[in-house]
């Protein structure tokens, strides 16, 4: 009597936690398991009220919320970062850019019964000229046009299927416009791209401390109204994280990527961000087709302290290498860096450096890091891409959870430069902003 006594006291503590907190799962799976650890509940009546409580939270959610009783949780989230932004040349052709940006974003997420979650998140941005739509490559806004609305744009919008949740076995289905599944660095994909298809994650934990995840994904590039050749892109890659020991961890890439139909991306196709491909008649599509292969390796090394930082002190050191072979000379890219520290929680910091090679068509222009610069005499401008290399390095420190300031300078020039006697393809960018995420 005494123990039925207790079981239904506990599940009365279990519906304060579900009204009373967003944390429900975590606080009640922790009470239930003390009770067992105690000997106060077996775990078949632990389990019973588990399921009690998840009824009774998932209805008082659906009453306050108004929402079907198939949406278990909704979250918003986002961040506001606002930006000074410099580029400069010495080029006597070139003229020095000062811009003043910022970038809000701001998403919320439906979790659902049945391991469903749809997802969308709204974005600023800046369009290419000439297009209506968003950069694909930034969420930046230019102050600008006195003191002119601005533009808000769709960043995400997708569904997803977690279909294995197991110990050792998980994997996911996404369908939209959704974060990039891969996790190429930099020189392969901008940090911005959100790109539209279908995708899928697969990890097996077969140790404690050794994961493989494989992920594979098809996504548009362009749908022609005219002709059945639609520009797609396709890939996979298969990353194997292992954790040796406490200080030392590592994680070891291969993957693949395939362009279809890449002599379709013409300038006038797709926003024009970037630049660096070989082009037939100089405005049409990329010559060279693009199948890279790429892989990539990091170290982390974890000391238990270090002057002026709070935390146990990681450092990172690695590197990525892409080799086209569909492309007959100009056909690879590296890129290698080590990182001091990790900018995100109060009181910490993060210095990193890195070198990139992207040779021209070793990969698709419009899809690396735009913000890695060289000077083109045509039309005067600063642009990302292929056919680069330069030098980046990054200072972050977060005097606040929510909060990071970070300054990045970048040093480019172009491989090539396909106005050698116009003197320098130099070009210099500096980014200073402060980011705070809620």
């Amino acid at each position: 009597m005494k123990n039925k006594n207790i079981k239904w006291t506990a599940a009365g503590m279990l519906a304060s936690v579900a009204f009373g907190t967003s944390a429900f799962a975590q606080s009640s799976d922790a009470l239930l398991d003390k009770l067992v650890e105690k000997g106060i509940l077996t775990t078949k009546e632990a389990n019973e009220l588990r399921e009690e409580a998840d009824k009774g939270f998932n209805t008082a959610y659906s009453i306050k919320s108004g929402m079907p009783d198939w949406v278990s949780a909704l979250k918003f989230n986002g961040d506001f970062r606002p930006r000074y932004e410099g580029q400069w040349s010495d080029n006597p052709l070139a003229v020095q850019r000062d811009r003043f940006r910022y970038r809000l974003r701001l998403g919320v997420t439906a979790t659902l019964r049945d391991n469903f979650e749809i997802g969308m998140r709204l974005t600023s941005g800046d369009s290419p000229s000439g297009f209506s739509t968003g950069n694909p490559l930034s969420g930046s806004t230019t102050f600008q046009d006195n003191a002119s609305r601005k533009g808000v744009f769709l960043d995400l919008a997708y569904a997803k299927w977690y279909a294995l949740n197991g110990p050792d076995w998980s994997g996911n289905l996404a369908v939209g416009k959704m974060e990039n599944p891969f996790a190429f660095t930099q020189m392969m994909f901008d940090p911005d791209y959100t790109p539209e298809g279908l995708a899928g994650q697969l990890a097996y934990r077969f140790s404690e401390h050794h994961t493989l995840t494989f992920a594979a994904g098809g996504f548009a590039l362009d749908e022609l109204t005219a002709n059945s050749s639609d520009p797609y892109l396709a890939g996979g890659q298969l990353v194997w994280d292992a954790k040796w020991s406490e200080r030392l961890q590592s994680s070891l890439g291969v993957g693949g990527l395939t362009i279809t139909s890449q002599e379709k991306l013409t300038t006038a196709a797709i926003p024009d961000v970037n630049r660096g491909n070989t082009r037939i008649n100089g405005t049409n599509g990329p010559a060279a087709s693009f199948t890279p292969v790429v892989v990539d390796g990091w170290l982390t090394y974890t000391l238990d302290s270090f002057p002026a930082y709070k935390d146990r002190f990681p450092i990172k050191v690695g590197g990525e290498y892409a080799f086209n072979p569909r492309a007959d000379t100009k056909n690879s890219a590296v890129a290698a860096g080590v990182s001091f520290g990790k900018a995100g929680k109060k009181g910490l910091w993060e210095v990193s450096y890195q070198y990139r090679y992207i040779e021209a068509d070793s990969w698709f222009e419009e899809l690396p890091d735009d913000d890695l610069n060289g000077f083109y005499v045509a039309g005067a401008t600063y642009r990302g891409g292929t056919n680069l290399r330069g030098h980046v390095v990054k200072a972050s420190y977060s005097p606040f959870d929510s909060l990071t300031f970070n300054a990045l300078y970048y040093d480019g020039e172009l491989i090539s430069n396909p106005n050698p006697g116009n003197s320098s393809s130099h070009a210099g960018h500096i980014l200073v902003d402060l980011m705070w995420k809620f």
